[in-house]
């Protein structure tokens, strides 16, 4: 399994994707200009637009890696060649897994880093009203790089049945926005307002659906990050567990799915 990660680990910086990555990485450098346009919190608009931005190149990144990895070998029939070794198709699939979560983590740990730089110069310059807390930030960004793992593994369990990268990438990003709402969406179900509105068979499929798609919103820590409210270590503990469970459900069902498939 180490070659295939070492392999997908190449193939992505062969193809110039963290080139793109750093060129990104400059718009960093205007957010303390554009920041200071607040006046008044200019800091916590700092740490917004940065997380924002880390946020935005991620998911970006889950997207295309996760839908396009398999597709791609499968299209330039590197699969058969691969295959042919004593490697399962199971080994193949979670090494490819494995290689794009690894890049997705030194993504974050890169533009994270530049993120901490500029709300640092920002809060030098304006200091804010209240003090920073740089572990929320700090794990906000981990959070986050979790969060666009998920994302991944949703990719990859739709590119094992698809035989185009459309049904991966859209499902992905469906997935995704679907799965940012579903903690409001079954908070709402559960209101008076809302049983009294709402039949009881609607209830219960949205139930369902809600705990089918990923609760992604447990992984979103940019509140704590911008008002330095405390962390709930309970808390990131079982979102921690929520995402190895989901993850390892995701590629376990992706696993058997690809061990199906017939190959050309």
């Amino acid at each position: 399994m180490a070659s295939i990660i070492s392999i997908t680990l190449k193939g992505i910086f062969r193809d110039r994707i963290f080139q793109g990555i750093m060129a990104l990485a400059v718009l960093f450098l205007f957010i303390p200009s554009a920041a200071s346009l607040s006046m008044r919190q200019v800091t916590e608009l700092s740490i917004t637009l940065s997380l924002s931005l880390i946020s935005f190149i991620q998911l970006l990144l889950a997207v295309f890696l996760g839908a396009t990895a398999i597709w791609k070998d499968i299209e330039r029939r590197y699969t058969s060649s691969v295959l042919s070794l004593p490697l399962s198709r199971t080994t193949y699939l979670v090494g490819r897994f494995c290689g794009i979560a690894l890049f997705l983590l030194f993504t974050a740990l890169f533009l994270g880093s530049v993120s901490l730089l500029v709300i640092k110069a920002s809060s030098t310059m304006y200091p804010p009203s209240r003090p920073l807390h740089w572990s929320a930030i700090t794990a906000a960004i981990f959070f986050d790089a979790l969060k666009y793992i998920i994302v991944v593994a949703v990719a990859m369990l739709m590119a094992t049945v698809s035989t185009s990268f459309f049904l991966p990438i859209f499902g992905a990003v469906s997935t995704f926005l679907a799965g940012t709402i579903t903690q409001q969406v079954y908070d709402y179900l559960q209101t008076p307002s809302a049983q009294k509105a709402i039949s009881e068979v609607v209830r219960n499929a949205a139930q369902i659906v809600y705990y089918l798609l990923p609760n992604l919103s447990g992984f979103d820590l940019k509140v704590h990050a911008i008002y330095s409210i405390p962390l709930n270590t309970s808390g990131l503990l079982l979102t921690a567990l929520y995402f190895v469970a989901y993850t390892a459900i995701m590629l376990a069902i992706a696993a058997i799915l690809f061990e199906r498939r017939e190959l050309k």
